[in-house]
């Protein structure tokens, strides 16, 4: 590893890992014989009070020196490139200065002292920094790296890049899937936990699409492969996980132009403390002023800022990705932080997005009936007919089925005229029915035999189990309005916000519509924090649109990962109030550690300018609180949160 400090570089760089942990070791090595030098020369003074070492001041040179150059050697190559690039101003030529300044004044032990502690903190931060990687890092652990592969009528391990679409590649069990493909098998069970948070085992059936990274549980299974390696939908994951620290947070960028301001400022005091006195003190001893502003100089460094902001926003990332919950940038993570109104979809958000029949009406033999319904209904796609076919499976083949546009459907059975459809199709044949069912809220299907209504059957999507305790969290966020647009009939938007609890609902709106309604909400509200949820698919305009667009249930979905500012990667909406609490968290440690170091460092600077902090002090203030503002940034790491335990 470089020796270069967070201050400067960024928290999101990926070095190889072998080249890492053996700066790291570097690091942890060189540190260790400084410290053992500094302390021998620190006992020989202060405790044998030995004479020979006191008094000689070429020995205490070369002996502090020893403990010197190790560790400061990376800092002051660092300063001397930057200065080659005019980057005159950063804290490795502000520690450089200091430390060399300390040297010709004969402070010695303070000069080894500020470089050493300095380095004992960027080891802190290192390590704070793979703590907070750790989440991502078991992302990327979970790529498999071999295949089994069906070649030549017998399975082959290759390398799962080598592995072409449509190939059949076998998994057993405890084995993770290496690609994305279709279950050949009849069903299976997988461990899922690496990529949804989940650790409820996941049940899929043949045909049924399997993801790269899950875990088969139980017996060997085959799998047709549908995407190339690179292409697999954890692939793209873990490149919207690793690029998410080049996004900055607001708070994030303004600590950064902060720093490039201040710290030329800073520079220019500490020479204006040790040369202005001159002209006003009469007993002006230039050795004392200088050392006070090389104290000024190693207080001021603003290293406790500029690492500790980064490292809570990535340390938030990494919270939110062991969740489930992907967000492709520190800057969603602190608008997540200060969302006010939560726009949702209705279907496959709040609800499951699958139909099942509720209610049936016959004013025949109810078995007829539903063969009749049945029967017509297996030559539609619609989502409805599918939930009737599988309600009623039949054998019976209708003949000479028609589809009428935005009306239903027409057929014969056994030479009898079956119509099912909505009220529209009734009216169109000019049948009598019922005047209450204009009151079902529900999808309805109503069926003629023979131009006589026979009866309906009602159809509705499931509210998910998690939607209700989801309102319940967020209204605990204090988010200040919840609203549901939705393309089903408004009377069911109504009614499942009523049972949902939720602030505003409306429904019949095509995807252009829900544009025009979150331009209202943005427009009625333009102080507000505006999210929108939806299945990052078909809402793609209105996640566009919106503050911070969130994807539900993106595991697998490709355009969920490509349009959403957030992907949550299960079907549980309660996720939405646990990214909102990780942001408000995450911002919290931000705010904290940003109060911390300019509190402290304004005290000291003021102590450090008057003569009365000493270079001790001058580094607890430096490298103390970057360390205090490290291990607050990485508590994030061991927060429960909202919705996580339950």
């Amino acid at each position: 590893m470089s020796h270069q400090h967070t201050c400067s570089c960024d928290t999101s760089n990926h070095n190889q890992d072998h080249n890492h942990d053996h700066g790291k070791m570097n690091n942890k090595f060189t540190t260790g014989i400084s410290l053992f030098i500094l302390f021998s020369g620190l006992f020989i003074t202060h405790i044998l009070k030995a004479d020979w070492f006191i008094q000689n001041n070429t020995l205490q040179l070369i002996w502090y020196s020893l403990a010197y150059l190790p560790i400061a050697f990376p800092v002051l190559r660092q300063a001397i490139e930057l200065s080659i690039k005019k980057d005159f101003f950063n804290e490795f030529s502000l520690m450089s200065i200091a430390t060399i300044g300390a040297f010709i004044i004969g402070e010695y032990p303070e000069g080894v002292a500020v470089m050493l502690f300095y380095t004992i903190g960027e080891i802190f931060q290192e390590t704070a920094v793979n703590k907070a990687r750790g989440n991502i890092k078991a992302l990327l652990d979970i790529r498999p790296n071999e295949a089994s592969v069906l070649r030549n009528n017998q399975y082959i391990i290759i390398n799962p890049e080598e592995v072409e679409i449509g190939e059949v590649i076998q998994v057993k069990a405890g084995e993770k899937i290496p690609l994305d493909g279709e279950l050949l098998s009849e069903k299976g069970s997988f461990n899922t936990s690496a990529l949804t948070g989940e650790s409820k085992p996941a049940s899929h059936k043949k045909g049924e699409s399997v993801l790269a990274g899950m875990i088969n549980l139980e017996s060997v299974i085959e799998i047709k492969t549908t995407k190339l390696y690179q292409d697999s939908s954890l692939s793209k994951i873990l490149e919207m996980v690793q690029e998410a620290s080049a996004r900055k947070a607001p708070t994030e960028l303004y600590i950064r132009k902060f720093a490039k301001v201040y710290t030329p400022i800073v520079f220019f005091l500490a020479i204006v403390v040790a040369f202005l006195p001159a002209l006003f003190v009469s007993d002006y001893i230039m050795k004392d002023w200088i050392y006070r502003s090389l104290v000024f100089l190693v207080i001021s460094c603003p290293c406790a800022l500029v690492i500790s902001v980064p490292l809570g926003y990535f340390g938030g990332i990494g919270a939110a990705s062991r969740n489930g919950i992907l967000f492709k940038g520190s800057n969603f993570l602190e608008l997540m932080s200060k969302v006010d109104i939560v726009v949702m979809d209705k279907t496959g958000t709040l609800t499951e997005g699958v139909f099942k029949v509720q209610n049936i009406e016959s004013l025949i033999e109810k078995e007829k009936f539903t063969q009749l319904v049945g029967s017509i209904e297996k030559q539609s796609t619609h989502p409805i007919a599918k939930a009737i076919v599988e309600a009623f499976p039949t054998e019976i083949i209708a003949q000479n089925v028609h589809e009428i546009s935005g009306k239903g459907l027409s057929g014969e059975i056994n030479g009898q005229i079956v119509l099912a459809g909505n009220t529209a199709l009734l009216k169109h044949f000019n049948i009598d029915y019922p005047t209450q069912i204009n009151q079902i809220t529900e999808s309805i299907v109503i069926v003629a035999l023979d131009n006589q209504y026979i009866g309906y059957i009602t159809i509705a999507d499931q509210i998910k189990e998690d939607s209700p305790k989801a309102i319940e969290l967020m209204n605990q966020m204090n988010v200040k309005k919840t609203v549901m647009l939705s393309g089903d009939k408004d009377t069911i938007a109504q009614k499942i916000a009523q049972q949902l609890n939720i602030s505003f609902a409306k429904g019949g709106l095509l995807p252009e519509q829900k544009v025009k309604e979150i331009e209202k909400l943005k427009s009625d509200n333009p102080n507000y924090t505006l999210a929108f949820v939806g299945d990052g698919i078909n809402d793609a305009p209105a996640l566009a649109l919106s503050d911070v667009g969130i994807a539900m249930g993106g595991l697998g979905s490709d355009a969920a990962i490509e349009t959403a500012d957030v992907v949550i990667q299960t079907d549980q909406p309660s996720k939405i109030a646990t990214a909102i609490h990780i942001g408000k968290e995450t911002r919290k440690i931000v705010i904290q550690n940003i109060t911390l170091a300019l509190v402290i460092k304004v005290i000291v600077l003021i102590l450090g300018a008057g003569g009365i902090a000493n270079m001790w002090e001058a580094v607890f203030a430096d490298v103390g609180v970057a360390l205090l503002a490290i291990l607050n940034a990485v508590r994030i790491q061991k927060m429960k949160f909202i919705s996580e335990s339950e």
